[in-house]
């Protein structure tokens, strides 16, 4: 195996393995998560032998065999929500002038449309398919790599398409409800499907990036600069829904969500 392979190797697994170290860790942090005075967290309500049956029946219609693991992980996301994403965030804003903010989210939801594409193919959408291909011809060329959206003026809407919706339009069931690290709400087909993805990007900047000088460095950057804007766009704050069951009201706000991006 050369040097390029091992490095797309890498590419591809460092994904999973950073999910199962942070998965590890995030029950570790329970009993500290417990003491912030400033929410109410739900305990689960059953001991963790309890959580896995066959029998059980779920409020809302909701699969959710995990759920102790999955409160925990919840609480888990807060935390590092509040100490260590959003004031990295918040220096990202005080820093970055809106309009580099709003050019540099072009960027990436520009590079975004290659999930998009290999998805619509996946699916045989010919209709999606040909819109994203040129969307990314508009917003790559006259758009100057994604840092304009003239494909949106022009009527090309953008095609969301993920390969858990993939999984799922081939009749994959969601399977149990799963709360990620740092991801969030999630299912267990669309974690193998978010696995995918990741590894198709990562794959994807590997080769786009093969011929520079501090490649690794590179992608940590964009990796790392991509996950702030992701953050910097994205408005929800855990526990400002005001409810003492946010637990159940997001895991039902998701499932019935993917439920509608499936059947589309």
């Amino acid at each position: 195996m050369n040097n390029r392979d091992r490095k797309s190797v890498a590419g591809l697994l460092l994904p999973v393995l950073l999910l199962a170290l942070i998965m590890t860790s995030g029950c570790a942090n329970r009993q500290a998560a417990r003491h912030d005075p400033g929410v109410t967290i739900e305990e689960a309500r059953k001991p963790v032998k309890e959580c896995v049956k066959d029998d059980m029946t779920y409020a809302i219609d909701a699969y959710d065999p995990w759920e102790c693991f999955n409160r925990d992980m919840y609480v888990f996301n807060y935390y590092f929500d509040k100490y260590v994403f959003l004031p990295v965030v918040g220096a990202y804003e005080w820093i970055m002038p809106d309009y580099l903010e709003d050019r540099i989210s072009g960027i990436f939801k520009n590079f975004s449309e290659l999930k998009n594409l290999t998805n619509n193919i996946l699916q045989f959408k010919p209709k999606p398919t040909a819109i994203t291909t040129g969307r990314v011809l508009v917003n790559t060329t006259i758009g100057l790599i994604g840092m304009y959206d003239p494909a949106t003026e022009m009527g090309l809407l953008v095609q969301k398409e993920d390969f858990g919706q993939t999984l799922g339009h081939y009749g994959v069931g969601p399977g149990p409800y799963l709360v990620l690290p740092i991801f969030g709400p999630s299912t267990l087909r669309d974690t193998a499907g978010l696995a995918v993805d990741t590894s198709v990007r990562a794959a994807a900047l590997n080769w786009m990036t093969d011929d520079l000088t501090h490649q690794r460095e590179v992608e940590a950057a964009v990796n790392l600069t991509e996950a702030i804007d992701t953050r910097h766009r994205t408005p929800f704050r855990y526990y400002q829904s005001g409810s003492p069951f946010e637990y159940e009201f997001i895991r039902k706000l998701y499932l019935e969500k993917r439920k509608l991006d499936i059947s589309k």
